[in-house]
């Protein structure tokens, strides 16, 4: 009797120290959820307000998004070592290392956006900066939340996130309709309209990267595989 409470104590002392490593997990993922989407901002802002000072500090500080990454994922790597997971756990942790990729990449989309901005801001500006602004706030946004649907293990967040991407997708293609008339226009116009294509690019980049994380999420919550329309298929 005594050996069976004493056994019924350490494993709800060891489920006690793997929920708070748990949330200490989430906690890091917010933290570089928070550290990119500030990236992302101020790449934008960089280009939109011609702040070459503050493009080249972003691209300058990469690496402390790396760091972090290395470390949310040694922080999974240790729980799945160290700890024996119920598959909703196991979903999670493994869904925290993806996510923590897709964040990754977030960042160094920000960098590209800020590398952009540093060979547009070396000439006059083309036109009015418009769309870019909106799609950064929405790609950012999506980031947020999709961060906060999975801290939360809100599926219908996530879904509400992926519906998203296409507004993204339509800015994009409008940046480019726009800017292709300048090209066509005045070649001396090519330079600068094609950086700042490549800077919808990467914010849409961002967007999906975004999307990735909400697919995770429903995965995390709902054991299911969203990826490229997978629940609408018969029998899914």
């Amino acid at each position: 009797m005594e050996e069976r409470r004493a056994s019924d104590q350490r494993r709800h002392f060891e489920r006690h120290h793997f929920e708070e490593e748990l949330q200490a997990l989430k906690n890091r993922l917010l933290n570089m959820g928070a550290l990119v989407e500030e990236r992302v901002h101020d790449a934008t802002h960089a280009l939109i307000e011609r702040r070459l000072d503050t493009a080249e500090r972003i691209i300058g500080s990469d690496q402390d998004v790396n760091d972090l990454q290395i470390e949310i994922d040694e922080r999974c790597l240790r729980l799945l070592a160290l700890q024996q997971p119920m598959a909703s756990d196991l979903r999670l942790i493994t869904a925290a290392m993806k996510i923590n990729a897709d964040l990754e990449r977030i960042g160094d989309q920000a960098v590209n956006i800020a590398e952009q901005a540093v060979r547009i801001l070396a000439h006059p500006p083309l036109k009015p900066i418009i769309d870019l602004p909106r799609m950064a706030e929405i790609s950012e946004r999506m980031t947020r939340e999709s961060l906060d649907a999975f801290v939360r293990k809100d599926a219908k967040l996530a879904r509400a996130i992926l519906a998203r991407d296409d507004e993204v997708d339509q800015l994009k293609d409008q940046v480019f309709r726009v800017l292709l008339t300048y090209m066509m226009a005045d070649p001396g116009t090519i330079e600068r309209a094609l950086g700042l294509i490549l800077i919808s690019r990467h914010l849409e980049r961002i967007a999906d990267h975004a999307t990735n994380i909400a697919e995770d999420v429903i995965f995390v919550v709902e054991a299911k595989d969203v990826r490229h329309h997978h629940e609408e298929r018969p029998g899914s």
